[in-house]
């Protein structure tokens, strides 16, 4: 074909121009679509956990993008909850996961905490209690999910079942492989009912892990912080990272997409959970309720008071 039919051809498609835009340039890639887990095999190790996709390339910038985030991000909040109000149940999830260190906790400080609490639902997922072991291993995500017009944030998720439980072989592996399914199934069915699923694995290096827990051992007010076996764990890292790679292959859904966050850089992975945020919400587009009464009659009503 030649260069010039092959052009007109591309013109033609849909959506050619808006991407183009009116410089005539084609638009960025959004966050969502460089982030994003392809499909076919996952291979980490050719994920660069120090890069910075997408975003700028220095903290200072980065940490300035941050900050001009904070107030459309909570305008957004606030419009899916009010949306709430009059019906709307949709909500959206976000699910972190990541090695230890990855910057699980510090996601939800940094991120979350510009946002509205009383609007957020956080809950952080640890090894399952005695009675959490007597359900199916999806019955303890169910309770702490966020309701119509609330963000719900899972330090931790329903993906333990696949990743340390693959790892120490705490269930036999017909068990582990259908649990995969049974998580898509799960996930689907969030999705049917309104729910928006962001899933964000935090991918650090193990040369960054280890400076990370050797600054917990460094500053007294971080021992809490630190466990012995964190150590023990590290062994493991290439069984894990293996573990990690099947659950982004095989739970990576149109539903339910799996994004690879690159966090050797705390600023980037507080910059690029903020922005994936963001572009889900504002693909939401929650809007504010109209009013469902005489609006003039009640301002002339209050001013006579």
């Amino acid at each position: 074909m030649a260069k010039k039919d092959r052009a007109e051809k591309d013109a033609a498609k849909p959506g050619a121009e808006s991407e183009r835009g009116k410089t005539g340039k084609a638009s960025p890639p959004s966050l969502r679509a460089l982030l994003r887990v392809p499909p076919g095999r996952v291979h980490l190790g050719a994920v660069d956990p120090s890069s910075t996709p997408g975003g700028p390339s220095r903290k200072a910038a980065g940490v300035a993008a941050m900050a001009r985030m904070a107030d459309p991000l909570a305008s957004l909040q606030e419009r899916l909850y009010a949306a709430s109000t009059a019906g709307d149940r949709r909500r959206l999830l976000l699910v972190l996961q990541g090695m230890d260190t990855s910057g699980k906790g510090g996601t939800v400080k940094h991120v979350i905490g510009i946002l509205n609490p009383s609007g957020c639902r956080v809950r952080s997922f640890k090894a399952p209690t005695p009675e959490e072991r007597k359900h199916h291993f999806l019955w303890r995500v169910t309770k702490p999910l966020p309701q119509p017009g609330e963000i719900g944030i899972f330090d931790r998720s329903h993906y333990e079942d696949v990743l340390i439980a693959r790892v120490r072989e705490l269930v036999p592996r017909s068990v582990l492989n259908r649990r995969y399914d049974e998580i898509n199934r799960f996930e689907e069915s969030l999705a049917e009912d309104g729910v928006t699923v962001v899933k964000a694995f935090l991918h650090i290096s193990y040369e960054e892990q280890r400076e990370r827990l050797l600054a917990r051992l460094d500053n007294p007010s971080k021992h809490w912080k630190f466990n012995p076996g964190d150590i023990d764990e590290r062994a493991l890292w290439p069984a894990y990272q293996r573990a990690y790679e099947l659950a982004l292959e095989r739970c990576s859904t149109d539903a339910a997409p799996w994004y690879v966050v690159p966090a050797d850089r705390k600023w980037y992975r507080n910059w690029a959970i903020g922005t994936l945020l963001s572009e889900h919400l504002e693909d939401m587009d929650p809007r504010y309720p109209g009013a469902d009464f005489d609006v003039a009659e009640c301002r002339a009503r209050l001013l006579a008071t």
